[in-house]
């Protein structure tokens, strides 16, 4: 295996295993557990979850795989702190986009090859990118890798 296959497989795996973490604890966690704070002062479950959602919709559009499949969840989940927005989906609604979203993100990342990973993706210019080459679409799948074992954290203090 070539070094920049092996170095895809591995981040693929680490997410691969973070989102099945996430879905673990997400099945343990009741609706009513959703709408607590993770800490006194602290966001909600329901927002993290809505905001983990919109956060991989944002990363679709970036990586160049597709459009969103929520956008409405932009406004309330990214661009807005938790308890500004009244109107959010239900934690039942949450979960069935998480999890269609979760099936959509694996075909979408499944159809890459190791050699697309090391391309640039829509937040960089082709300026940019000439100078620093690191600014990739594996770049943007680390951080949102990062993002999601942060929050996945944060998600098992509700049980």
């Amino acid at each position: 295996m070539k070094t920049e296959q092996l170095i895809v497989k591995m981040l693929l795996d680490r997410w691969n295993s973070l989102i099945k973490s996430c879905d673990t604890t997400l099945e343990s966690i009741t609706d009513e557990q959703l709408q607590k704070e993770i800490g006194p002062g602290k966001n909600r479950g329901i927002y993290l979850l809505g905001h983990l959602i919109a956060v991989h919709d944002e990363m679709i559009q970036i990586l160049g795989l597709g459009d969103k499949q929520y956008p409405e969840l932009y406004e309330p989940f990214i661009k807005s702190p938790d308890r500004t927005v009244n109107d959010i989906p239900s934690s039942k609604e949450l979960r069935t986009y998480w999890n269609k979203q979760n099936e959509v993100v694996t075909q979408k990342f499944n159809s890459l090859q190791p050699e697309e990973w090391f391309l640039k993706h829509n937040s960089v210019s082709a300026e940019d990118f000439i100078k620093e080459p690191h600014r990739n679409r594996l770049n943007v799948l680390l951080t949102r890798t990062t993002h999601l074992a942060y929050h996945a954290g944060q998600l098992i203090l509700l049980k």
